[in-house]
């Protein structure tokens, strides 16, 4: 029995570390340029889970290390706990850094995917973001908020490759930076 559990731990831990590939179908962005998309992006949509389940006010700032990863902070308010939480993690590219294909970590030795599958190449001014299923969707923007047209077109495309889009989450971006 000792085995068996062992057996089925490290299967788990296996599967978690190996959660970084791209979904099925779904291509990230080729031309890429990491020293563009560093800075702050405001959650503007996303599908639920439970690591942001209840925050508002969502952001992420990505910032390049010596080492050449990114540093990222994930930032949210909490109405119910009227606080602000912060997650801290790491990303580095899965292959070529001109491909929006990340793997980051929040939690050491587990990764998750970070694929940018949509990008305005022109100002970088928004970012469609999946991880490693299509559970996982965030609709990106320099600004608090992202013109209706630019918007309904992420929609659209997010529906178009097989995301939930009537499950968004619309995040509300009410509180000053604090």
């Amino acid at each position: 029995m000792r085995g068996v559990l062992c057996g089925m731990t490290l299967t788990m831990a296996l599967s978690a570390l190996g959660c970084t590939g791209v979904p099925k179908g779904l291509e990230p962005v080729n031309g890429f340029e990491v020293e563009r998309y560093l800075g702050k992006w405001y959650e503007i949509a996303r599908l639920d889970h439970r690591f942001e389940r209840g925050l508002s006010d969502v952001s992420a700032t990505y910032t390049q290390r010596d080492d050449g990863a990114i540093s990222v902070l994930n930032r949210g308010f909490s109405e119910e706990d009227g606080a602000w939480k912060e997650a801290h993690g790491t990303a580095r590219f899965r292959g070529d850094t001109t491909v929006g294909s990340l793997k980051v970590t929040f939690f050491w030795p587990f990764y998750g995917g970070y694929h940018i599958i949509a990008l305005d190449k022109d100002q970088y001014a928004y970012a469609m973001v999946t991880g490693p299923s299509r559970s996982y969707l965030w609709v990106l923007s320099r600004r608090k908020e992202l013109d209706k047209a630019t918007l309904d077109g992420l929609v659209r495309q997010a529906g178009e490759l097989g995301f939930a889009t009537d499950d968004l989450i619309w995040v509300r971006q009410t509180h000053p930076d604090g």
